[in-house]
């Protein structure tokens, strides 16, 4: 991509060279206000074209420090310069052709060398103005369609001066008075053509300097982002271009219960869905938490957990009266005092309460959230430990198989934990309330338990 745009560029400036020359000695030897008009665009056209030059050069270079948005905007400062250049050039034109009709007249001497020269520029524009439009519109650069604008106008503005020769020198051969005006009139039409190609450049770079977004992008890319489902709300899509290159800037709502694998594969597809109407941009989303559709009364109490940076379970909800009753267990630092932990908890069932007004108590059982690795040993066969989970087990049919019992002793505390074999097809509901059971039946029969941790598993899963 750099060397074509280099090249073409450079081939330009080498052309524009060329033309400008020739265009010069012919209006000079001519006298032809037209001929000599146009040089001067050709020659701000190679002052332009050496600006585009320069811009594609460091318009690649990748971002840096100094530059984390790269260096594309050259590209648009680029096009803003050729802009003034050509209105300067206007003021020139207009004013000459002014005093040559009103106050100074002047012999011109159309010649074949002043055809062959218009023709030879009419000739060399079409070519290179197709070659940077190619290039151009390739990899969507800026500067390199200004030049292959001002180039295609060209060709329009040496057929406009051709004109204005040819119709002094037919005045001559016909004794027509006013046919000898049409020079400084074709220079003032070339000035108006220049005009044009200029306030379009000018809205072009302006807005692009100005970082306006591409006109109708931040609609499609709105309706592509709400075809996405998951997505919530949008609160904000920015766009803005640096030479070939755009930045996409959006802000979606997101549920505030999502996982963040989930978030994350939302926010990759909002990405997505600016790309394909801005292709290759560099895309930033942003993630809201924002309250669920479908959220129920634990989703909206766990996101006042969620939301404090705490860990909440055990989470029950009652409908007794007509009033919700909440009951929940909550962990917090095990170096808090009891003050300060029931501060906290007293702050967090406010934020419930306001967040779910239906609520009519809430009661919070306080846990220590463990900081600190504990030592302790092995006891697993001290006390007959698997005999004793195993009688216990046998009060509970779904209960198929023990297996993994391990009993530890930290700071003169039990644990017990083991491993329970039920069958595939019983409901989460039921194995909870059987483990539940079986835990307090086992700290019934052993007080000396500090903890009973039992985990389930499938029956089909302990065959393997």
């Amino acid at each position: 991509m750099r060397r074509e745009k280099r090249i073409v560029a450079r081939n330009s400036v080498l052309a524009a060279l060329v033309v400008t020359g020739l265009k010069l000695a012919v209006g000079l030897a001519t006298a032809s206000l037209g001929i000599l008009s146009e040089a001067a665009h050709s020659a701000l056209d190679l002052v332009a074209a050496v600006i585009t030059l320069f811009s594609v050069r460091v318009s690649d270079r990748p971002a840096d420090a100094d530059h984390q948005y790269g260096h594309g905007k050259v590209e648009n400062f680029s096009a803003f310069i050729e802009t003034g250049l050509l209105l300067l050039t206007c003021v020139w034109i207009v004013y000459e052709a002014v005093r040559r009709l009103f106050y100074h007249h002047v012999e011109i001497e159309p010649s074949a060398a002043a055809f062959a020269v218009l023709g030879l520029s009419m000739i060399v524009d079409v070519w290179r103005s197709r070659a940077l439009k190619r290039i151009a519109s390739r990899y969507d650069s800026q500067a390199l369609y200004a030049d292959a604008l001002h180039f295609g106008t060209d060709v329009f503005s040496s057929g406009v001066v051709m004109l204005g020769l040819a119709l002094v020198l037919a005045g001559r051969w016909w004794n027509i008075a006013w046919m000898s005006s049409a020079d400084p009139v074709a220079a003032l039409f070339v000035a108006g053509v220049v005009v044009y190609v200029s306030s379009r450049l000018a809205r072009q770079t302006i807005d692009a300097l100005l970082d306006a977004a591409p006109q109708g992008a931040r609609g499609r890319i709105l309706r592509e982002i709400r075809s996405i489902e998951g997505i919530l709300e949008i609160e904000r899509v920015r766009i803005r271009r640096a030479g070939n290159g755009y930045f996409a800037d959006v802000s979606v709502g997101l549920a505030r219960n999502l996982t963040f694998q989930k978030a994350e594969q939302l926010t990759e597809e909002v990405r997505q869905a600016v790309r394909r109407i801005l292709p290759q941009a560099d895309v930033v989303v942003h993630s809201l938490a924002r309250p669920g559709q479908k959220e129920n009364v634990f989703d909206r109490i766990r996101a006042v957990a969620t939301r404090n940076n705490l860990n909440l379970h055990d989470v029950s909800v009652q409908h007794v009266g007509g009033r919700l009753h909440v009951e929940q267990h909550v962990e917090l630092d095990e170096k808090l005092t009891l003050k300060a932990a029931h501060d906290e908890v007293t702050r967090i069932e406010g934020q419930m309460r306001a967040e779910v007004p239906e609520i009519s108590s809430i009661l919070t059982h306080i846990e220590s959230e463990p900081a600190t690795i504990e030592s302790g040993r092995d006891i697993t066969g001290d006390g007959a430990w698997l005999t004793r989970v195993r009688a216990a087990a046998k009060e509970f049919p779904e209960v198929l198989d023990i297996h993994d019992v391990v009993a530890k002793r930290v700071r003169e505390r039990i644990y017990l934990s083991c491993h329970c074999s039920m069958p595939d097809n019983l409901s989460l509901f039921r194995v909870h309330d059987i483990i539940t059971a079986l835990e307090a039946r086992l700290k019934h029969q052993s007080p000396q338990l500090f903890r009973v941790l039992i985990h389930p598993e499938p029956q089909t899963d302990n065959r393997r």
